[in-house]
């Protein structure tokens, strides 16, 4: 039995030789099928993939510069943009300045204009208050000039002409004064 099994093992180990190491002509042809396999593969697959796959990569490249591109232009927009609102502040600011100052120049002018109108309506005030002050002495005058003949009358009991009347009516008023 032990030789049995010995005999066993022995066609065992063929069988699984045989299966392990193949021959040499199938070998070789294997080999051979598996070159073919790998330059058909190269040709017909890889080339193309590859082309394909550089295509793609070089495209996304220019996608990549053209957004750099596309940032620096940005950047410089952004920059404009800022100097822009920073002179047009400055200028804003300086348009409110001038109105200021001419408002303030309007409103001096107004002024100085309305004290002129002031005091020219004060002259003609006080000039009229002068010539109706005259005017009610002239008029007060007048009237002492008529109360004193009408008085002189009564005193004299006699018509004193226009000589006299002159006289006494200045008498009197120096009188007065």
């Amino acid at each position: 039995m032990s030789f049995v099994f010995a005999a066993d093992i022995g066609e065992t180990m063929k069988t699984i030789g045989d299966k392990l190491i193949p021959s040499w002509v199938s070998f070789v042809v294997q080999f051979l099928s598996f070159l073919i396999l790998l330059l058909v593969v190269f040709f017909v697959a890889y080339k193309p993939v590859k082309r394909l796959l550089k295509k793609r990569s070089d495209h996304i490249k220019d996608e990549i510069n053209q957004a750099e591109e596309k940032n620096i232009l940005a950047a410089k927009s952004v920059n404009e943009a800022k100097e822009l609102i920073s002179s047009s502040k400055v200028q804003a600011s300086e348009i409110i300045k001038n109105a200021e100052t001419q408002g303030q120049e309007k409103y001096d002018a107004m002024i100085l204009e309305a004290k002129q109108e002031i005091a020219e309506m004060k002259k003609a005030a006080e000039e009229d208050i002068e010539r109706a002050k005259e005017d009610a002495i002239e008029d007060i005058r007048s009237e002492m000039v008529n109360v004193a003949l009408s008085a002189s009358k009564e005193i004299l009991k006699r018509e004193v002409d226009s000589k006299d009347n002159v006289k006494l009516a200045e008498d009197f008023i120096k009188q007065l004064n």
